[in-house]
């Protein structure tokens, strides 16, 4: 056996590791539902607050399935666990794929996860303070005055858990734009000039995410947009071979 084939760890042995690392973000996962589960209904109500607060004199959140009382707050305590368990499960896949980084690229990546998970945890809170309280209080107010708001707390558990993963992964657009831009996939420049198309996109997006009005579209499209233009200012930063610059400059003027 060479010397090269001996300092390759096999398949097996990847793959041995890879399961022991998915066993502990999920051991933890459950670790901590089996910890939140007696706070349940305390964890709903709290979610449920944007739209409470808001609800017209004598309307309530209803229930309108048997086990629907029993199984929202679950499946929102099962939800809440895995939210807090994504530090550590990024931990663990860092943890596997550093070995086969160089020096220079976990300089990079380690600002790069820090980031990716505050700026996951920033859409989850951007949707819960600024988004819902907006939505609701246009929601519960342009309907007809005779019709009594009585929403499902299974529907509304469904709409609002959307909302926090669509507003978590837009917010990680500034990431991915700058690995887009590091890896060479685009450039700067050739982001810059498709800026009418991506703003374009991102009420696209907006609409395939947000309920069916232009009202919400917009809460998610402008701070899309905004974060895309982050990721831009952090892909300037990238320093660009000087064959690629004139290739770049050539493709331009190609172009014109």
């Amino acid at each position: 056996m060479s010397t090269s084939s001996s300092n390759q760890a096999p398949l097996v042995a990847h793959l041995i590791e890879l399961r022991n690392r998915l066993l502990k973000a999920v051991l933890l996962i459950l670790v901590l539902f089996l910890g939140l589960y007696a706070f349940a209904n305390d964890l709903y109500l709290i979610v449920s607050e944007p739209l409470r607060l808001l609800l017209p004199p004598g309307s309530s959140l209803i229930a309108t399935e048997v086990a629907s009382p029993f199984l929202a707050p679950l499946k929102l305590t099962f939800a809440v666990a895995v939210l807090l368990s994504v530090p550590y499960t990024l931990f663990q896949a860092w943890s596997f794929i550093a070995p086969a980084l160089y020096k220079n690229e976990k300089r990079i990546a380690i600002p790069l996860l820090i980031s990716s998970i505050f700026l996951f945890y920033a859409g989850v809170l951007f949707a819960y303070y600024v988004v819902l309280p907006l939505i609701f209080g246009f929601f519960t107010t342009v309907g007809p005055g005779e019709v009594t708001v009585m929403t499902d707390i299974n529907n509304y558990l469904n709409f609002v858990l959307k909302l926090f993963f669509a507003f978590g992964v837009t917010f990680e657009i500034p990431v991915a734009t700058y690995l887009l831009i590091k890896a060479g996939v685009t450039t700067v420049a050739t982001l810059s000039k498709k800026r009418p198309y991506i703003f374009l996109g991102c009420f696209v997006v907006g609409m395939l995410i947000t309920p069916p009005d232009i009202f919400s579209q917009t809460l998610l499209a402008i701070p899309m947009w905004m974060l895309f233009e982050l990721g831009l200012m952090a892909g300037r930063t990238v320093k660009v071979p000087e064959s690629d610059e004139e290739t770049e400059e050539s493709d331009s003027e190609a172009n014109q």
